[in-house]
């Protein structure tokens, strides 16, 4: 593929925290994106205007992941938009805290649906193009949770590390097509996500941090543009902790 092609990122869950620091990192590269959100609107068109002002050409898609019809949009409205999908970053992501006894199958289910199901089926939407084309980056958004589990979040780290399972498996299937895929597993990162946190369980956990303080969205971002290059075509079915050590 030539450096002259423009090349093309979807990223779900675009809209806010991780995921639009990963848009914006990856429109500093040059990257076309395609920007997707399943609620807030606002956010998403926020996204689209920064990337933007970098320079390349960024479209919002609502759509829900975690079904097969709204997956395939997606992918199908990246595709009719730009022509190609060279880079799906699988960021989309929910959380329904609570105690195994007490949490409800509605909560396990709609985490699982979302962050895990929801990726295999952007996956599923994404795997013939990329086959085709001969060429693709896939970078599943895990988590630190998922490499070590967490009380109270049963459903988060089961469906965080179902991902690194999905990531390997199909790292396996697409290698030989120029396909490669990886997992990316944030720690403790400033986002609205953790900043509704209770302070006492903020401070908890920073003091399991060996760097002594929490992540940035840019540097998950830094991680997913690394693994999204041309130059890292050799690196598939790895994950990429950046977490300032905790899972060590």
């Amino acid at each position: 593929m030539s450096m002259e092609m423009k090349r093309v990122a979807v990223v779900t869950g675009g809209g806010r925290g991780i995921g639009r620091a990963v848009c914006l990192a990856l429109a500093a590269k040059g990257f076309d994106l395609c920007v997707n959100y399943s609620g807030n609107a606002e956010a998403a068109a926020e996204t689209v205007r920064l990337c933007g002002e970098l320079g390349v050409k960024a479209v919002a898609v609502q759509a829900d992941v975690s079904t097969a019809e709204g997956a395939e949009a997606l992918v199908e409205a990246a595709g009719a938009e730009f022509g190609r999908v060279d880079v799906l970053v699988n960021n989309a992501g929910v959380t329904r805290d609570g105690l195994l006894v007490r949490m409800s199958e509605e909560d396990f289910d709609k985490v699982v649906d979302t962050n895990l199901k929801g990726a295999f089926l952007c996956c599923k939407a994404v795997a013939r193009r990329m086959m085709r084309q001969r060429y693709g980056r896939i970078i599943n958004l895990s988590s630190v949770v998922g490499l070590r589990g967490n009380a109270g979040q049963a459903n988060y780290a089961a469906s965080k590390a179902g991902l690194i399972g999905l990531t390997k498996s199909l790292a396996k299937e697409l290698a030989t097509r120029n396909v490669t895929v990886n997992a990316v597993a944030p720690g403790f990162i400033t986002t609205d996500m953790t900043n509704a946190m209770p302070e006492a369980a903020r401070t908890a956990t920073l003091n399991t941090i060996p760097a002594g303080r929490a992540g940035l969205p840019e540097e998950v971002a830094h991680a997913v543009t690394f693994l999204a290059a041309e130059e890292s075509a050799y690196i598939t079915g790895q994950v990429l902790s950046v977490d300032g050590g905790m899972a060590m």
